[in-house]
């Protein structure tokens, strides 16, 4: 039977023209935001519950739980409507009123909790934990599940090879969850053997240390939302990396607003630093064709959010 989760992936692939004009090879973005939910997340949303389902893990009526930034919240929300359960949210205080409200909106109950480190008990991911023992809520443990980077070997990794003619460069992305670099990352080694696999990480984020080791230990607080962290999540295999550019705050904004009102296309914070990666990337000596991105999810989750709001000043 057809339904919205059929829309999930397929996303099309586009060229940034402007932002992209002059660069030694074009910028290919794929535009996870036009599925159903609004961002890439739909696709694992809907990979954890189907496997969840055929292990024999749920049965109508049970309640979700996951640690989001939001995205992966709202494609559960879709799984949640269609299937026939129940969903509880935890979400950082530093994730936009937008996606709250927007979960709520869904039938979501929505749990927010201090900016908390990986170690803290008060950390998103330590109360989602604590809470689906507590009431025997089922967590779907996206930074975990072995279903996230499995989706993007399956289906994100093939539709980018074949949309760019199996032709491609490098592939540049941030890490959430660690499930899209990994997935795409293994799928695009595996056939073009010279392509380069490029982390987007924030300034303050440790992932990017712990790529490179070059690089300066640093773990404190930046703007960017749902990509970062202070440590590897299990889903990424950092060994699929081969070279980071950190952005900083100010340009993944600044970058998001050109992608905004240059290109049309109504990306989030995160779409800002990937873009800004790639286009470093581009001008790498060794840089062998195309370099491709996710524009990860919509500006609706950022209306509140002050770098949105310059776009209208």
């Amino acid at each position: 039977m057809l339904n919205i989760l059929s829309l999930i992936g397929n996303t099309p692939l586009v060229q940034l023209n402007r932002i992209g004009d002059g660069l030694p090879y074009p910028i290919f973005a794929k535009c996870e935001f036009l599925n159903p939910g609004g961002s890439v997340k739909d696709r694992i949303a809907q990979a954890i519950v189907n496997h969840a389902e055929k292990a024999g893990q749920l049965k109508p009526g049970d309640t979700l739980i996951e640690a989001t930034a939001g995205n992966t919240g709202i494609g559960l929300a879709l799984m949640a409507v269609q299937r026939g359960y129940k969903l509880v949210c935890v979400m950082p205080e530093k994730m936009s009123l937008d996606k709250r409200q927007a979960l709520a909106s869904l039938g979501a109950k929505v749990v927010v909790t201090p900016n908390a480190p990986l170690a803290d008990d008060n950390n998103f991911r330590q109360v989602a934990k604590r809470l689906a023992i507590e009431n025997g809520w089922f967590n779907t443990q996206q930074f975990s599940h072995h279903a996230n980077p499995q989706i993007h070997f399956d289906t994100t990794g093939p539709e980018i090879l074949q949309q760019c003619n199996g032709q491609i460069g490098a592939f540049v992305t941030g890490v959430g969850t660690g499930g899209t670099i990994t997935g795409v990352g293994r799928y695009l080694k595996q056939h073009v053997p010279n392509v380069k696999i490029i982390l987007a990480d924030p300034i303050g984020s440790r992932l990017a240390h712990l790529c490179n080791p070059a690089l300066p230990d640093v773990d404190s607080s930046y703007l960017v939302e749902g990509i970062g962290g202070s440590a590897a999540p299990d889903n990424f295999d950092l060994s699929v990396v081969d070279d980071v550019e950190q952005i900083s705050d100010e340009e993944s904004f600044a970058t998001a607003r050109r992608l905004i009102l240059e290109e049309g296309l109504l990306c989030g914070g995160s779409t800002g630093t990937n873009i800004a990666a790639a286009l470093r990337v581009a001008l790498y000596p060794d840089c062998t064709g195309p370099v491709v991105t996710i524009i990860c999810d919509s500006w609706d989750r950022y209306f509140t959010q002050p770098w949105l709001k310059e776009v209208c000043k």
